[in-house]
């Protein structure tokens, strides 16, 4: 059995709608707190998350959920990715510290994944309105249009998404037209899948970041690998992060010089 596609965007928005929009830029000095140093949480995580798993797991009878805030508390839940039920991976509000200062650039991520591969995803950006949703071989669409990567182009036309340590060694970043780093992966995937950058490079793989967004880029048309030259399952641990570029000549040759980058900026 698989899950009604518009069913669940349609839960999506409506948690979205009454757990997340209604706090933006209204919480209380008790709404936001560290779960782990460095690490924001919001009550607006909290309830989204706990409506999500509710209403994901009545539309898939069975299915299980693996959610970023139930994970903080219980890390075990993570083993669920791997098993033998539908599992549902959700975070509730990617880009909780936007989200808690007041910026747009936050969304909410959901991805199903089945036997230890991701069957579908769904990113949506409650200010905007605007979601994105795939199912593996039926390509990846943005508010009911099909989309693809751009093009892909000389590294010195490019514009992609680097964390800060790599956005920090100007011989690596320099290369590029332009880097970014929103703190959203959200946001970035919307752009990539998209075309409106041509590639992200990512260190830490936590599956409610990845999952969704992953699929939808394959989907769209591009290629992306572990550094390691693996192929990403949200269920396993990789080296080095995961780059995602329009085809696989482009991952040569920006993956190449990440290591030596990484290193150079430590």
């Amino acid at each position: 059995m698989f899950p009604d596609i518009e069913q669940v965007s349609n839960l999506i928005r409506q948690v979205a709608e009454a757990e997340i929009v209604p706090r933006f830029r209204s919480l209380g000095k008790d709404d936001t707190w560290e779960k782990q140093p460095g690490s924001v949480v919001t009550v607006a995580d909290q309830a989204a998350e706990r409506e999500l798993t509710t209403g994901l797991e009545a539309l898939l009878p069975g299915s299980t959920v693996v959610g970023e805030e139930a994970v903080a508390d219980n890390s075990e839940l993570l083993h669920r990715i791997n098993g033998d039920v539908p599992v549902w991976i959700v975070d509730p509000v990617d880009g909780t510290r936007n989200f808690a200062a007041g910026k747009t650039d936050f969304g909410v991520i959901v991805a199903l994944v089945m036997d230890g591969r991701t069957r579908a995803g769904w990113i949506y950006r409650p200010i905007e309105k605007t979601i994105a949703t795939a199912v593996a071989g039926e390509g990846a669409w943005v508010d009911g249009a099909r989309v693809s990567v751009a093009d892909t182009a000389p590294i010195g036309h490019m514009t992609g998404s680097l964390g800060a340590r790599l956005r920090r060694n100007k011989i690596f970043s320099d290369r590029f037209r332009g880097v970014t780093d929103t703190k959203c992966c959200a946001v970035d995937y919307l752009s990539i899948i998209t075309g409106k950058i041509h590639f992200a490079y990512y260190r830490n793989l936590m599956p409610w970041d990845h999952a969704a967004g992953q699929l939808m880029h394959r989907e769209a048309g591009g290629f992306s690998a572990c550094l390691d030259g693996a192929e990403y399952h949200p269920g396993k641990r990789s080296e080095g992060g995961m780059l995602l570029t329009p085809v696989s000549g482009d991952w040569d040759m920006i993956a190449a010089d990440i290591p030596d980058a990484l290193a150079a900026s430590t």
